[in-house]
């Protein structure tokens, strides 16, 4: 009886872990629907201890986001991960839903991890939302991705409110984007994998891939990335037969001009990652090769991270929290950053040549990549930055209690708040909007602010009760800095939120302010003496007179103070 039980639960394992998925029963023409993929990670969860299936916050498109948890001893338990050690690995799929490969990889990842096909090193846990824009995976096609090849339908790049949340996470219009925050920190991640395919130029290679940049980075694990983390995945690529080579951004049409690293601002989950020292990675598949060829690529992608993580998790948890307490106890922050030039590394670089033929479209000539001219030559890879702008941070932020938007994202991304007990007036920096360009046309919602210059002044600001303060003395002072400072490129300046201060909200009638413009230059000498220099240093402001009038307003106290003035004070 005993064998007979025995034989049925060996029974039972190998038909579980022998489920395919519907990626591989199409013979790796088809990607998963969401309802397919919630399912299959159920029926793992629900046939092994091994794997625990998560229901984390909502999204945009009102299911929740779910969280597989898997790892080599089979703790599913983050907090456990956490006190033993774990080198953790958060892997996102289906930011953009066109691009599927990583959500199918991914299941069969998982399954193979649980049937031992792969062996997850025991220091090495794995976090996986299975699909991250669910209402753009609702949202099935054939059409919208013109330039790929397969699978035959797939989601679609706009989430429900028609955002693409690779330009979201420090907005966070969407509530996927509050619920990755709180996703991400529960795990408190060393590394991040975001699966994407590119769309761009053509070229042999099927994957490519984004890294952090180093000097984003910085401390110990920017040099780690750079010098031994990053050429290990290379070489394991390599191993596999994979040519794996950076993100194909070429700065002209020109390739022997070489290929930029790329950029990844704090919008992108690479960019966020970066600010609370996690390695990240965004792999790219080339969206011409054949589908089944970019889901093996991002497979065994994932397998050669989980596992150089495995040799050096003890290094990278160690440098991880290192360089947080450096970050915690840091003065200076870059805001800005430019790419170097004068500094760049020899890449292999296997492309097509390029010729022209008559368009049947057009009529007219066309450019093609000839794959009957394939070549091999080494490209320059220009992957250094340099900072641009660097401010010094003050010892602490206030932000009254009337813009508890941003005190609420800061919480969500665990930074420290607190309040004041009672009102006070305290000495501190306040930043001026001296200019700044919006866009002209709505971008992901928005009419980003750019180009911001500011002035300083010391003032003395009235605090009141329950306004912030949050001090520069925290692992997440990276993210604090970017995002309240307005000239940093991805700040909630940047992105709209403190709008309310760039419109006046009073004003006059000439009539009415005659009168009481002269009785202020009657009393203000030394603004009398201002307006008579400009009256002779400019004709055509002397023989305006509402230009006259207005200045007068603009210096006089009558003007409003909160316009330009913006409404997060510096304490140094």
């Amino acid at each position: 009886m005993k064998k007979i039980l025995f034989a049925l639960c060996l029974l039972g394992w190998s038909v579980l872990f022998a489920q395919q998925t519907p990626f591989e029963l199409s013979g790796g023409k088809n990607t998963a629907t969401y309802q397919e993929i919630i399912k299959f990670y159920s029926t793992l969860a629900g046939k092994t201890d091994l794997v625990s299936l998560k229901t984390m916050g909502l999204t945009d498109a009102y299911y929740p986001l779910h969280l597989v948890l898997v790892s080599g001893d089979g703790d599913t338990n983050p907090a456990s991960w956490q006190k033993k050690g774990k080198t953790i690995i958060l892997i996102n799929n289906g930011i953009h839903p066109g691009e599927p490969d990583g959500i199918d990889a991914s299941m069969m990842l998982v399954r193979d991890i649980i049937g031992k096909k792969i062996i997850l090193p025991v220091n090495i846990a794995l976090a996986i939302i299975p699909v991250y824009n669910i209402g753009g995976c609702l949202n099935r096609n054939a059409y919208t991705r013109a330039n790929q090849n397969g699978p035959k339908e797939y989601g679609f790049r706009g989430n429900s409110q028609n955002l693409d949340l690779n330009r979201d996470f420090t907005k966070c219009d969407s509530r996927n984007a509050k619920s990755f925050a709180e996703i991400f920190h529960f795990i408190k991640p060393q590394l991040f994998i975001d699966n994407h395919v590119s769309d761009g130029a053509d070229y042999q290679h099927t994957m490519t891939l984004i890294s952090t940049q180093y000097e984003k980075l910085g401390g110990n694990l920017g040099k780690f990335l750079k010098e031994t983390f990053e050429p290990a995945i290379y070489l394991s690529m390599k191993n596999k037969q994979w040519d794996l080579i950076p993100y194909v951004d070429f700065s002209s049409s020109d390739f022997d001009k070489g290929i930029n690293m790329f950029f990844e601002s704090p919008r992108y989950s690479s960019g966020y990652a970066a600010l609370f020292q996690a390695i990240s990675f965004i792999p790219e598949t080339h969206m011409l090769k054949p589908y089944a060829q970019r889901v093996q690529s991002t497979y065994d992608l994932m397998v050669a991270i989980a596992g150089q993580a495995g040799k050096f998790g003890k290094e990278i948890n160690s440098w991880q929290k290192q360089d947080q307490k450096a970050v915690a106890e840091r003065k200076e922050f870059v805001l800005s950053w430019a790419i170097d030039t004068s500094h760049y590394s020899p890449i292999i670089f296997k492309g097509y040549q390029t010729s022209t033929a008559l368009s049947a479209a057009t009529g007219l000539d066309k450019m093609y990549f000839d794959h009957t001219k394939p070549y091999t030559r080494n490209v320059k890879f220009y992957n250094t930055y340099v900072p641009v702008k660097t401010i010094k941070a003050p010892r602490a932020y206030i932000i009254p209690h009337g813009w508890y938007n941003v005190a609420d994202l800061l919480k969500l991304n665990g930074v420290y708040l607190t309040q004041f007990a009672r009102d006070t007036l305290i000495a501190a920096g306040v930043y001026h909007i001296d200019d700044y360009k919006s866009f002209p046309r709505p971008y992901e919602k928005h009419h980003k602010n750019y180009a911001v210059k500011t002035s300083i002044s010391q003032e003395q600001v009235q605090v009141r009760k329950g306004d912030y303060i949050v001090y520069i003395n925290q692992p997440t002072n990276k993210y604090i800095v970017e995002m309240l400072e307005p000239e940093g490129d991805d700040s909630f300046f940047a992105w709209n939120f403190f709008d309310g201060i760039l419109q006046q909200k009073e004003g006059y009638s000439d009539y009415r302010w005659e009168d009481i413009a002269a009785g202020v230059i009657q009393k203000d000498t030394a603004l009398y003496r201002r307006l008579q220099v400009k009256k002779l240093a400019d004709t055509a402001f002397a023989g305006n007179s509402s230009a006259i009038l207005d200045y007068i307003y603009r210096n006089s106290p009558w003007f409003e103070k909160a316009y330009l003035r913006y409404p997060v004070y510096r304490l140094d």
